[in-house]
């Protein structure tokens, strides 16, 4: 591999974590506007489906195994678990957390995969993942308490946070359900159809939960959701793609680990939101955890 392909891969990969971090920023935004999480997420994966759906065809036009009606069924219940419940929870729970902490709850889906992996497919988990385990929930249990103390409310920090996470597990089980078919498959090809799926099952949730009413919203909204989906939704799917294709998937996860950090200085710059060091020991903390597994 060149090396000028190795810095695409760093840049790209840098660029998709950046693109993911702005997602909670940008709903945080637009839920000042008085837009609710249907009409918010219905527009978000509208304006992404064309895209993910030129995105499918061309990787499957590209690819020597023809998928059959399994294949398809694999892509209705990771569209379904990955993208549709993970993103309506996540939205959900931005009601009522700070960004800051959604993207440090978010974050913790690897510890879950592995939880998860133990519990189900027999995986054993060792004492130094038990340690990293218990430096994430010890992260999150200090950015917890920063929340508590700012917001002042702590039924909203529960609600909230018992939503996101509940993202992070349904996230989860996307990506122990792409493992099983993503090598016969292919990653972008599975990632564009599973998304596809997942954009068209939040615009029949708008339809059948709010009046076409609700999509007579102030032209900032629409602004926001274009960004999002194109800043935060597409691009980074294809960043993160291409960036795996040069460097692999496992220095593209550390790189991943931007993320919570960027949210949560986007969140200080441009929501207000306050920072403290009880929140930034627990982002140390929770990324600490995370490196020990990846490089596990």
């Amino acid at each position: 591999m060149s090396l000028a392909s190795n810095r695409a891969g760093l840049l790209f990969a840098t660029l998709g974590a950046i693109g993911f971090s702005f997602k909670a920023i940008f709903v945080k935004l637009a839920y000042r506007y008085g837009v609710d999480a249907e009409t918010l997420l219905a527009l978000r994966m509208g304006f992404s489906l064309p895209f993910f759906v030129v995105m499918g065809l061309v990787a499957d036009a590209r690819a020597t195994h023809r998928m059959d009606g399994r294949d398809w069924l694999w892509m209705a219940a990771l569209g379904f678990s990955g993208y549709y419940l993970s993103s309506y929870l996540d939205f959900l729970g931005l009601r009522y957390i700070s960004a800051a902490l959604e993207r440090l709850i978010l974050f913790l889906y690897p510890t879950l995969v592995i939880v998860l992996s133990a519990l189900f497919l027999a995986k054993p988990i060792g004492r130094r993942t038990l340690a990293a385990l218990a430096l994430c929930y010890c992260g999150i249990g200090l950015a917890v308490g920063h929340d508590l103390h700012v917001a002042g409310d702590a039924r909203d920090v529960v609600v909230g946070g018992t939503l996101v996470f509940v993202s992070a597990l349904s996230y989860a089980l996307y990506l122990m359900g792409n493992g099983q078919v993503v090598g016969r498959l292919g990653a972008m090809r599975v990632t564009a159809f599973a998304t596809s799926v997942a954009s068209v099952l939040c615009i029949v949730q708008f339809l059948v939960l709010r009046p076409v009413s609700a999509l007579d919203q102030p032209w900032q909204v629409y602004a926001l959701g274009v960004a999002m989906a194109l800043m935060s939704t597409v691009a980074p799917v294809w960043l993160v793609s291409e960036a795996i294709r040069r460097l692999g998937a496992g220095p593209v996860s550390l790189m991943g680990t931007l993320g919570p950090v960027v949210t949560i200085l986007l969140g200080w710059l441009l929501l207000d939101e306050v920072l403290g060091l009880s929140q930034l020991a627990g982002t140390a903390l929770v990324i600490a955890g995370v490196l020990v597994m990846a490089r596990r």
